[in-house]
């Protein structure tokens, strides 16, 4: 998707300023996110990529109130500071899950999941919520809605609960959607359906997103800003296409990198990719997290962890760019 939002101001929907979650477990201390900060405006699609165990979806889990732990930092949602949005869950903000088939109630019609959400939320009798569900269904584009309420969601493919998973998000028409990995266990036929499903969201309803994936291809088509994790941290955020386009921070540009090509020349280079795995966020390294597996560290990158950097029209934290710096 083209062009890009400006990071923040009075207006944004959702702020999120310095949140850090910390995680007691058996065998130590997780520190799940460190300092992250970034926001979503109104209508905006943000892309949050990283490889898996970079901290993605805990930090919006941690966010929506819906896993425990120690949060330190900032949120404001319509410009209302709280701790976390689970007042706001089910109404105002809403979250579709990587597996609908875990998300959603083997034993129960997918028509009763669906009315539970408006009689439980918006005080709905039962007769005013099934008219509502199939109103939202059809200008949701899903086929037969009257047939599919009846059904339980095991006789329905991958691709069509995940619809009914949007659905369901979409009943109460929030101002924000979380999606995290949604198409990730879709063939690539369902997962184009899919990402024109949000899109027509966005543009029917007017609702932010947040897709969280760590399939790079997929979010470049759907995100207006994407924003970079690594090892529970933010490592740049800026606009979809430059940001495809000219990675500025090491580890973007490793996962650019890591891309398959199509031309036929680029095929057949070696397929890059990063050396190393994500470290333990137990026992996290000093100074920047991505300082093990960096071509470009340099001695100032163990000492402490590098600040947010404004390059142009993106945030880059990386000591590289300190300065007026680039890399070559």
């Amino acid at each position: 998707m083209k062009g890009g939002m400006p990071p923040g101001g009075a207006a944004s929907l959702l702020s999120v300023e310095g949140f850090s979650v910390r995680l007691r477990l058996p065998y130590g201390e997780l520190r799940a996110c460190e300092d992250v900060s970034f926001t979503v405006e109104p209508g905006e699609a943000l892309g949050v990529v990283g490889e898996s165990g970079s901290g993605k979806s805990v930090t919006m889990l941690s966010i929506m109130g819906l896993m425990r732990g120690h949060k330190e930092g900032v949120l404001r949602f319509k410009g209302n500071p709280m701790e976390d949005l689970s007042s706001l869950r089910g109404r105002d903000v809403a979250m579709v899950f990587q597996n609908p088939l875990n998300s959603l109630n083997p034993s129960m019609r997918i028509g009763r999941q669906l009315t539970e959400v408006l009689t439980e939320h918006l005080g709905l009798t039962e007769r005013e919520a099934e008219r509502r569900v199939l109103s939202v269904m059809e200008r949701l584009a899903v086929p037969e809605p009257e047939s599919l309420m009846r059904r339980y969601p095991f006789e329905y493919s991958g691709g069509m609960r995940q619809r009914v998973m949007i659905a369901m998000a979409m009943l109460c028409e929030p101002s924000l959607l979380i999606a995290d990995e949604p198409t990730t266990a879709l063939d690539v036929t369902n997962q184009a359906q899919i990402l024109h499903l949000f899109r027509e969201l966005q543009e029917r309803f007017g609702t932010s997103l947040i897709f969280i994936s760590h399939d790079l291809s997929v979010v470049s088509q759907i995100a207006h800003r994407v924003m970079v994790m690594y090892a529970g941290s933010v490592m740049e955020v800026g606009p979809s296409e430059s940001l495809f386009r000219d990675p500025l921070h090491p580890y973007t540009r490793g996962l650019v990198a890591s891309l398959p090509r199509l031309l036929l020349a680029e095929r057949k280079k070696p397929l890059a990719s990063i050396p190393g795995a994500i470290p333990s966020l137990i026992d996290p390294p000093e100074g920047c997290r991505f300082l093990p597996r960096c071509p470009r560290a340099v001695e100032k990158c163990a000492l402490r962890a590098p600040k947010a950097l404004h390059v142009g029209n993106r945030i880059v934290c990386c000591w590289l760019y300190e300065e007026g710096g680039a890399l070559s």
